[in-house]
């Protein structure tokens, strides 16, 4: 059966990612989806290469890559993967982050660098009267793996669960703190996880070259963090659904849920909002989906 993306979490699941700040969904794409985007990622790599813009060692990294083809789009709302967005962020959101990684094999002996870090940038600085707190998650990602990352040392993302609800990180001297895993999946899994998880790329030292999609999302409120410029009069817009469209950017106002447990105001026609409440989903005994 065909799932829709809108079949509601349960609580076991909330509560889990809540803990550990990553959930691994074994299985979310199939053969044929996932087949289809490594074709899609091939082609955008192969094109980004002959315009000069790989880095030296062949890496590319590029933001913003949704619009390059519909199967990207596609992702936004996948039917293995959307429950937990809207299930653990709610309906506000919108996709401010994405990027398109593909890491080939390095043979070199080089000690990486110290890549562990957390999602948000400013949003964990600037915020001064959060100090000494554990900071708000503000924003969460999925990441889709297209490639074999069934052994570790295939440049793999390594995690420590937990270490969301820790704003700092002691740095070691090269070695992986305690705790780290490094997230083993084959080709079709994907992984929810919080911005606030400390998190770092290992090194690919294998054959296997990586093959990633990360699809990030927040609130509408805040700020996009790439540049992902879109032809509103193209197919590919046309192609989208009211809800992704939300997803994209595309809304009449951020400012429209204040008053929550008075008579504010709730913009009702908001395209995932309206979705939610015509499945029945907006109980008001979830108040994240309030």
């Amino acid at each position: 059966m065909e799932l829709t993306g809108f079949e509601p979490i349960t609580p076991e699941q909330r509560e889990e990612f809540q803990r550990e700040g990553i959930l691994l969904i074994r299985g979310a794409l199939t053969e044929r989806q996932r087949d289809r985007l490594e074709k899609a990622v091939d082609r955008v790599y192969s094109e980004e290469r002959d315009a000069g813009r790989l880095k030296p060692d062949g890496t590319l990294h590029m933001l913003g890559f949704l619009p390059h083809d519909d199967a990207f789009g596609d992702l936004l709302t996948h039917g293995r993967t959307f429950p937990y967005i809207w299930g653990l962020a709610g309906w506000n959101i919108y996709s401010h982050h994405n990027h398109l990684d593909v890491t080939p094999p390095n043979p070199s002996d080089k000690p990486p660098a110290w890549g562990w870090h957390q999602d948000g940038y400013r949003q964990n600085s600037d915020p001064e009267s959060l100090a000494g707190d554990t900071r708000p998650m503000l924003s969460l990602k999925v990441a889709y793996v297209l490639s074999d990352l069934s052994r570790t040392g295939r440049g793999a993302t390594k995690v420590i669960p937990g270490s969301h609800l820790s704003n700092t990180l002691e740095r070691t001297d090269g070695s992986d703190p305690r705790g780290t895993v490094e997230i083993t999946a084959n080709p079709g899994d994907a992984f929810v996880f919080d911005r606030r998880l400390w998190h770092s790329r290992s090194v690919n030292h294998s054959t296997v070259t990586r093959k990633m999609l990360f699809i990030g999302y927040t609130y509408r409120w805040i700020r996009p963090l790439d540049d992902m410029p879109i032809d509103r009069d193209s197919p590919w817009w046309a192609n989208r659904t009211e809800v992704q469209k939300q997803l994209l950017g595309e809304s009449p106002h951020t400012a429209n849920n204040w008053g929550v447990g008075w008579d504010g105001y709730i913009d009702e026609k908001i395209p995932l909002r309206h979705e939610l409440s015509s499945r029945g989903l907006l109980d008001r005994s979830i108040p994240w989906l309030r």
